[in-house]
Protein backbone atom coordinates (compact mmCIF):
# COMPACT_ATOMS: atom_id res chain seq x y z
CA UNK A 1 0.00 0.00 0.00
CA UNK A 2 1.27 3.43 -1.13
CA UNK A 3 1.83 5.55 1.90
CA UNK A 4 0.05 8.95 2.71
CA UNK A 5 2.67 12.08 1.61
CA UNK A 6 3.46 13.94 3.97
CA UNK A 7 2.64 17.99 4.57
CA UNK A 8 5.61 19.83 2.95
CA UNK A 9 7.11 22.19 5.20
CA UNK A 10 8.71 25.65 4.82
CA UNK A 11 10.92 26.73 7.69
CA UNK A 12 11.27 30.91 8.01
CA UNK A 13 13.55 32.31 5.67
CA UNK A 14 16.29 33.39 6.94
CA UNK A 15 17.45 36.20 4.16
CA UNK A 16 15.76 37.48 0.88
CA UNK A 17 16.84 35.83 -2.41
CA UNK A 18 18.59 37.73 -4.83
CA UNK A 19 16.85 38.17 -8.18
CA UNK A 20 17.55 36.10 -10.74
CA UNK A 21 18.80 38.28 -14.09
CA UNK A 22 15.20 37.22 -15.37
CA UNK A 23 13.50 39.00 -12.80
CA UNK A 24 15.73 41.80 -13.40
CA UNK A 25 14.65 41.69 -17.17
CA UNK A 26 10.85 41.70 -15.91
CA UNK A 27 11.44 44.48 -14.02
CA UNK A 28 13.34 46.80 -16.50
CA UNK A 29 10.43 45.93 -19.08
CA UNK A 30 7.90 47.21 -16.48
CA UNK A 31 9.80 50.07 -15.93
CA UNK A 32 10.25 51.02 -19.74
CA UNK A 33 6.11 50.13 -20.52
CA UNK A 34 4.94 51.91 -17.75
CA UNK A 35 3.50 48.61 -16.28
CA UNK A 36 1.61 47.58 -13.29
CA UNK A 37 2.39 43.51 -11.93
CA UNK A 38 -0.60 42.42 -10.01
CA UNK A 39 -0.29 38.72 -8.71
CA UNK A 40 -2.94 36.70 -6.93
CA UNK A 41 -1.77 34.89 -3.57
CA UNK A 42 -1.63 31.34 -5.28
CA UNK A 43 1.45 32.81 -8.06
CA UNK A 44 4.42 30.89 -8.10
CA UNK A 45 7.52 32.60 -5.47
CA UNK A 46 9.12 34.66 -8.23
CA UNK A 47 5.90 36.06 -9.94
CA UNK A 48 5.35 37.59 -6.68
CA UNK A 49 8.89 38.57 -6.07
CA UNK A 50 8.53 40.85 -9.00
CA UNK A 51 4.83 42.57 -8.82
CA UNK A 52 3.85 45.36 -7.62
CA UNK A 53 0.69 44.27 -5.36
CA UNK A 54 0.53 40.99 -3.74
CA UNK A 55 -2.97 39.79 -2.70
CA UNK A 56 -6.13 38.09 -2.47
CA UNK A 57 -8.94 39.06 -5.19
CA UNK A 58 -10.42 42.17 -3.32
CA UNK A 59 -7.16 43.62 -3.25
CA UNK A 60 -6.69 43.30 -6.46
CA UNK A 61 -9.69 44.49 -7.71
CA UNK A 62 -9.08 47.34 -5.90
CA UNK A 63 -5.31 47.77 -7.21
CA UNK A 64 -6.87 47.41 -10.48
CA UNK A 65 -9.43 49.92 -10.14
CA UNK A 66 -7.12 52.20 -8.82
CA UNK A 67 -3.73 52.28 -11.26
CA UNK A 68 -3.10 54.88 -13.53
CA UNK A 69 -0.53 52.47 -15.56
CA UNK A 70 -1.36 52.24 -18.99
CA UNK A 71 -0.64 48.41 -18.82
CA UNK A 72 -1.60 45.92 -16.16
CA UNK A 73 0.48 42.59 -16.21
CA UNK A 74 -2.47 40.36 -14.10
CA UNK A 75 -0.67 36.78 -12.40
CA UNK A 76 -3.27 35.04 -11.93
CA UNK A 77 -6.61 33.35 -13.68
CA UNK A 78 -8.55 34.19 -16.47
CA UNK A 79 -11.53 35.97 -14.54
CA UNK A 80 -9.81 38.21 -12.34
CA UNK A 81 -7.94 39.45 -15.54
CA UNK A 82 -11.10 39.85 -16.95
CA UNK A 83 -12.17 42.02 -13.54
CA UNK A 84 -9.20 44.22 -13.79
CA UNK A 85 -10.75 44.62 -17.57
CA UNK A 86 -13.93 45.49 -16.12
CA UNK A 87 -13.08 48.02 -13.90
CA UNK A 88 -10.62 49.60 -16.03
CA UNK A 89 -11.62 49.31 -19.56
CA UNK A 90 -9.48 52.25 -20.54
CA UNK A 91 -5.89 50.41 -19.62
CA UNK A 92 -4.55 47.22 -21.43
CA UNK A 93 -4.87 44.12 -19.44
CA UNK A 94 -2.19 41.23 -20.10
CA UNK A 95 -2.37 37.88 -19.02
CA UNK A 96 0.18 35.52 -18.99
CA UNK A 97 -1.32 32.73 -20.53
CA UNK A 98 -4.34 33.26 -21.51
CA UNK A 99 -5.30 29.36 -21.00
CA UNK A 100 -5.40 30.00 -16.82
CA UNK A 101 -8.51 29.54 -16.27
CA UNK A 102 -10.68 28.02 -12.91
CA UNK A 103 -12.49 24.76 -12.56
CA UNK A 104 -14.90 26.97 -10.34
CA UNK A 105 -15.77 29.26 -13.02
CA UNK A 106 -16.13 26.94 -15.40
CA UNK A 107 -18.90 25.34 -13.42
CA UNK A 108 -21.44 28.46 -13.53
CA UNK A 109 -21.82 28.87 -17.34
CA UNK A 110 -23.67 32.04 -18.36
CA UNK A 111 -26.77 30.39 -20.11
CA UNK A 112 -27.79 28.28 -17.14
CA UNK A 113 -27.56 30.85 -15.05
CA UNK A 114 -29.72 33.08 -17.16
CA UNK A 115 -32.16 29.96 -17.15
CA UNK A 116 -32.23 30.23 -13.58
CA UNK A 117 -33.25 33.70 -13.17
CA UNK A 118 -35.82 33.57 -16.25
CA UNK A 119 -37.35 30.79 -13.99
CA UNK A 120 -37.63 33.00 -10.74
CA UNK A 121 -37.01 36.44 -11.25
CA UNK A 122 -37.58 37.21 -7.46
CA UNK A 123 -34.08 35.78 -7.40
CA UNK A 124 -31.48 38.42 -5.81
CA UNK A 125 -27.86 36.67 -7.18
CA UNK A 126 -24.70 37.17 -5.11
CA UNK A 127 -21.75 35.85 -7.58
CA UNK A 128 -18.38 35.08 -5.51
CA UNK A 129 -15.96 36.95 -7.69
CA UNK A 130 -14.73 33.32 -8.93
CA UNK A 131 -17.02 33.48 -11.72
CA UNK A 132 -16.49 35.03 -15.73
CA UNK A 133 -17.62 38.38 -16.99
CA UNK A 134 -20.70 37.29 -18.55
CA UNK A 135 -21.63 35.79 -15.28
CA UNK A 136 -21.20 39.01 -13.29
CA UNK A 137 -23.01 41.11 -15.97
CA UNK A 138 -26.41 38.53 -14.54
CA UNK A 139 -25.50 39.27 -11.06
CA UNK A 140 -26.83 42.01 -8.59
CA UNK A 141 -23.53 41.84 -6.74
CA UNK A 142 -20.31 40.52 -6.42
CA UNK A 143 -18.45 39.04 -3.64
CA UNK A 144 -15.10 38.01 -2.18
CA UNK A 145 -14.40 35.10 0.14
CA UNK A 146 -13.03 37.97 2.47
CA UNK A 147 -16.16 40.38 2.41
CA UNK A 148 -18.86 37.34 1.46
CA UNK A 149 -20.61 38.02 5.19
CA UNK A 150 -20.73 41.39 4.96
CA UNK A 151 -22.14 41.31 1.04
CA UNK A 152 -24.93 39.04 1.87
CA UNK A 153 -26.06 40.55 5.18
CA UNK A 154 -26.94 43.71 3.04
CA UNK A 155 -29.20 42.19 0.30
CA UNK A 156 -32.83 43.24 1.16
CA UNK A 157 -34.35 41.06 3.58
CA UNK A 158 -36.97 39.95 1.39
CA UNK A 159 -35.11 38.80 -1.56
CA UNK A 160 -34.55 35.32 -1.74
CA UNK A 161 -30.75 34.96 -2.63
CA UNK A 162 -28.89 32.41 -5.37
CA UNK A 163 -25.07 32.49 -4.27
CA UNK A 164 -22.95 31.21 -7.20
CA UNK A 165 -20.79 29.79 -7.90
CA UNK A 166 -19.04 28.21 -4.70
CA UNK A 167 -21.32 25.88 -2.52
CA UNK A 168 -18.62 25.39 -0.15
CA UNK A 169 -18.16 29.34 0.29
CA UNK A 170 -22.24 29.76 0.18
CA UNK A 171 -22.67 27.22 3.08
CA UNK A 172 -20.14 28.73 5.51
CA UNK A 173 -21.43 32.56 4.67
CA UNK A 174 -24.92 31.19 5.06
CA UNK A 175 -24.05 30.13 8.61
CA UNK A 176 -22.14 33.19 9.46
CA UNK A 177 -25.03 35.16 8.63
CA UNK A 178 -28.00 33.07 9.38
CA UNK A 179 -29.31 34.17 5.55
CA UNK A 180 -30.83 31.26 4.02
CA UNK A 181 -29.57 30.60 0.61
CA UNK A 182 -29.83 28.72 -2.33
CA UNK A 183 -26.40 27.51 -3.00
CA UNK A 184 -25.28 26.78 -7.03
CA UNK A 185 -23.45 22.96 -6.98
CA UNK A 186 -20.18 24.34 -7.90
CA UNK A 187 -16.65 23.90 -6.02
CA UNK A 188 -12.57 24.77 -6.37
CA UNK A 189 -11.60 21.34 -7.63
CA UNK A 190 -8.15 22.08 -5.64
CA UNK A 191 -9.99 23.28 -2.42
CA UNK A 192 -12.20 20.13 -2.46
CA UNK A 193 -8.77 17.94 -2.56
CA UNK A 194 -8.05 18.58 1.39
CA UNK A 195 -9.54 15.56 3.63
CA UNK A 196 -10.52 15.25 7.00
CA UNK A 197 -8.02 12.04 7.19
CA UNK A 198 -5.10 14.29 5.66
CA UNK A 199 -5.16 17.27 7.89
CA UNK A 200 -5.29 14.71 11.12
CA UNK A 201 -2.49 12.75 9.59
CA UNK A 202 -0.91 16.79 8.88
CA UNK A 203 -1.72 18.06 13.04
CA UNK A 204 -0.56 14.44 14.15
CA UNK A 205 2.69 15.11 12.63
CA UNK A 206 3.00 18.90 14.00
CA UNK A 207 1.39 18.53 17.25
CA UNK A 208 0.02 22.18 18.85
CA UNK A 209 -0.01 23.71 15.53
CA UNK A 210 -2.97 26.29 14.59
CA UNK A 211 -5.02 25.33 11.25
CA UNK A 212 -5.87 28.07 8.90
CA UNK A 213 -8.38 27.09 5.83
CA UNK A 214 -10.04 28.49 3.39
CA UNK A 215 -13.81 28.67 3.26
CA UNK A 216 -13.22 26.75 -0.36
CA UNK A 217 -12.82 23.60 1.73
CA UNK A 218 -15.43 21.53 2.76
CA UNK A 219 -17.24 21.57 5.89
CA UNK A 220 -15.93 18.68 7.41
CA UNK A 221 -12.38 20.28 7.00
CA UNK A 222 -13.31 23.71 7.95
CA UNK A 223 -14.76 22.15 11.36
CA UNK A 224 -11.09 21.07 11.81
CA UNK A 225 -9.77 24.00 11.54
CA UNK A 226 -9.13 27.11 14.37
CA UNK A 227 -9.54 29.78 12.07
CA UNK A 228 -11.63 30.05 8.48
CA UNK A 229 -10.78 32.84 6.74
CA UNK A 230 -9.64 34.15 3.52
CA UNK A 231 -6.04 34.45 2.09
CA UNK A 232 -5.86 38.20 2.75
CA UNK A 233 -7.17 37.82 6.41
CA UNK A 234 -4.59 34.78 7.07
CA UNK A 235 -1.54 37.28 7.12
CA UNK A 236 -3.10 39.11 10.12
CA UNK A 237 -4.62 35.67 11.60
CA UNK A 238 -0.44 34.21 11.77
CA UNK A 239 1.05 37.31 12.48
CA UNK A 240 -1.24 36.96 15.80
CA UNK A 241 -0.47 33.44 16.53
CA UNK A 242 2.09 32.01 18.94
CA UNK A 243 2.58 29.16 17.55
CA UNK A 244 5.77 28.64 15.83
CA UNK A 245 4.35 26.49 13.32
CA UNK A 246 0.83 26.88 11.39
CA UNK A 247 -0.59 24.60 9.02
CA UNK A 248 -2.06 26.43 6.51
CA UNK A 249 -4.84 24.86 4.17
CA UNK A 250 -5.48 26.15 0.83
CA UNK A 251 -3.24 26.87 -2.41
CA UNK A 252 0.11 26.52 -1.33
CA UNK A 253 1.46 29.91 -2.83
CA UNK A 254 -0.46 31.29 -0.27
CA UNK A 255 2.93 30.35 1.73
CA UNK A 256 5.28 32.01 -0.21
CA UNK A 257 3.94 35.37 1.19
CA UNK A 258 3.42 34.24 4.70
CA UNK A 259 6.99 33.20 4.72
CA UNK A 260 7.90 37.10 3.86
CA UNK A 261 5.01 38.93 5.45
CA UNK A 262 5.17 36.60 9.11
CA UNK A 263 9.08 35.96 9.63
CA UNK A 264 10.08 33.31 12.57
CA UNK A 265 7.47 31.30 12.03
CA UNK A 266 7.62 27.40 10.13
CA UNK A 267 4.43 27.03 7.72
CA UNK A 268 2.80 23.63 6.59
CA UNK A 269 1.17 23.46 3.40
CA UNK A 270 -1.46 20.77 4.62
CA UNK A 271 -1.23 17.85 2.66
CA UNK A 272 -3.90 15.90 0.29
CA UNK A 273 -4.36 12.33 0.47
CA UNK A 274 -2.22 12.32 -3.05
CA UNK A 275 0.03 14.76 -2.54
CA UNK A 276 2.21 16.75 -0.13
CA UNK A 277 2.08 20.33 -1.22
CA UNK A 278 -1.43 21.18 -2.79
CA UNK A 279 -1.23 23.52 -5.76
CA UNK A 280 -4.02 24.30 -8.15
CA UNK A 281 -2.31 23.54 -11.99
CA UNK A 282 -4.32 26.70 -13.27
CA UNK A 283 -2.67 29.78 -11.08
CA UNK A 284 0.85 27.74 -12.28
CA UNK A 285 0.49 28.13 -16.06
CA UNK A 286 1.91 31.20 -15.28
CA UNK A 287 5.65 31.59 -15.16
CA UNK A 288 8.14 34.12 -15.04
CA UNK A 289 8.53 33.39 -18.85
CA UNK A 290 5.62 33.91 -19.75
CA UNK A 291 5.07 37.63 -17.62
CA UNK A 292 8.40 38.72 -19.53
CA UNK A 293 6.68 37.75 -23.09
CA UNK A 294 3.68 39.53 -22.35
CA UNK A 295 5.20 42.49 -21.51
CA UNK A 296 7.43 42.48 -24.97
CA UNK A 297 4.77 41.26 -27.20
CA UNK A 298 1.62 43.56 -25.41
CA UNK A 299 -0.33 40.14 -25.28
CA UNK A 300 -1.93 38.25 -24.60
CA UNK A 301 -4.69 40.83 -23.82
CA UNK A 302 -7.82 40.47 -22.20
CA UNK A 303 -10.66 42.26 -24.36
CA UNK A 304 -14.50 42.14 -23.59
CA UNK A 305 -17.45 42.65 -25.13
CA UNK A 306 -18.95 46.66 -24.22
CA UNK A 307 -22.25 45.34 -23.22
CA UNK A 308 -21.18 42.64 -21.05
CA UNK A 309 -18.20 44.78 -19.55
CA UNK A 310 -20.26 47.61 -18.80
CA UNK A 311 -23.40 45.32 -17.09
CA UNK A 312 -21.05 43.47 -15.19
CA UNK A 313 -19.05 46.35 -13.99
CA UNK A 314 -22.39 47.51 -11.96
CA UNK A 315 -22.36 44.63 -9.17
CA UNK A 316 -18.61 44.42 -8.84
CA UNK A 317 -18.79 48.77 -8.32
CA UNK A 318 -21.74 47.79 -5.81
CA UNK A 319 -19.41 45.35 -4.13
CA UNK A 320 -16.33 47.58 -3.80
CA UNK A 321 -18.99 50.38 -2.04
CA UNK A 322 -20.43 47.97 0.20
CA UNK A 323 -16.65 46.89 1.10
CA UNK A 324 -15.25 50.08 2.31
Amino acid sequence: MTPFPAAAVFPPLRDSLPLTDLQREVLELKRKKRAIILAHNYQCEDIQAVADYVGDSLGLAYRAAETESPTIVFCGVHFMAETAKIVNPGRKVLLPDMDAGCSLADSCPAEKLAAARAADPSLYVVAYINCSAAVKALSDVICTSGNASRIVSRVPADRPILFVPDQNLGRWVSARTGRAMRLWPGNCYAHVQFTPGALLRAKAAHPGAPVVAHPECTEAVRDMADMVCSTELMVGWCKDQRADTIIVTTEAGMIHRLRREVPGKTFVAAPTDRCSCNECKFMKMNTLHKVRDCLLNGAPEITLPEEIRSRAEIPLRRMLEWSR
